[in-house]
């Protein structure tokens, strides 16, 4: 995963913003996955394809996080979406 990773939500997902969280449930699995207000962000973004390179800009512009751990956690979380068929991720960006 580089800064030119274009990620994208995949469509079987349904999810709705609680407040500052939120929540998506997989429709083909039936489970629901819950995001703080850091992941919903993140998804909120991903609805549209992005970089990971904007993905990072958005956070740090809206949390007080630092450069190296916004990047560490952001790669964490999209790879946890990954592992559950939530999101595509394109190299060739």
């Amino acid at each position: 995963m580089t800064d030119t990773t274009l990620v994208h939500a995949r469509t079987r997902h349904l999810w709705q913003e609680l407040g500052d969280e939120g929540v998506i449930l997989d429709l083909d699995a039936g489970t629901y996955f819950g995001l703080n207000a850091v992941g919903r962000l993140v998804w909120k973004q991903i609805q549209s394809p992005c970089t990971l390179a904007m993905l990072r800009q958005s956070v740090m512009a809206e949390f007080d996080v630092d450069a190296k751990r916004c990047d560490l956690d952001l790669r964490a979380l999209l790879q946890a979406f990954a592992a559950r068929g939530m999101i595509d991720m394109d190299a060739a960006a």
